[in-house]
């Protein structure tokens, strides 16, 4: 579970994780919104006492999502995505989410790979999205 003194180290994480964000996906703003709003659901792994991966859940309801799956380079292949992708279905399963949802960048689609080795399938959807002024 993430803690507050957390907030550098996954910093660090994201920004080296995920190159160049939007605005609106600049990570202390992120982290930030997701502490407001089930903070439970905001899930870290440690090596020792190093940040070496995060992953956040989001629940309406209705459906789950998966946000922010990140595992350092270093530790890649040795199941840390994978650890936190479980604990954050057993969360939302816990809440009684009936399906999760996630999306993965078109130019990230090697990542594709790993999500189906945990179960997830590509579905035939369009994914839209719209950027509310101020966010």
């Amino acid at each position: 579970m993430y803690r507050k003194d957390d907030e550098e180290a996954v910093v660090l994480l994201w920004n080296d994780v995920f190159k160049k964000p939007e605005p609106r996906n600049e990570p202390h703003f992120v982290i930030a919104k997701k502490l407001a709003i089930q903070a439970d659901l905001f899930f870290v792994a440690e090596e020792g006492r190093a940040i070496v991966g995060t992953a956040m859940g989001g629940y309406d309801g209705h459906r789950g999502w998966l946000y922010t799956v990140a595992v350092r380079s270093d530790v890649r292949r040795r199941g840390v995505g994978s650890a936190l992708v479980r604990r954050v279905e057993s969360a939302l399963a816990g809440l009684g989410c009936p399906k999760i949802n996630l999306q993965v960048l078109v130019a990230n689609a090697a990542v594709v790979s790993f999500y189906e080795r945990l179960g997830y399938a590509v579905e035939e959807r369009v994914s839209m999205g719209k950027s509310l002024a101020g966010s």
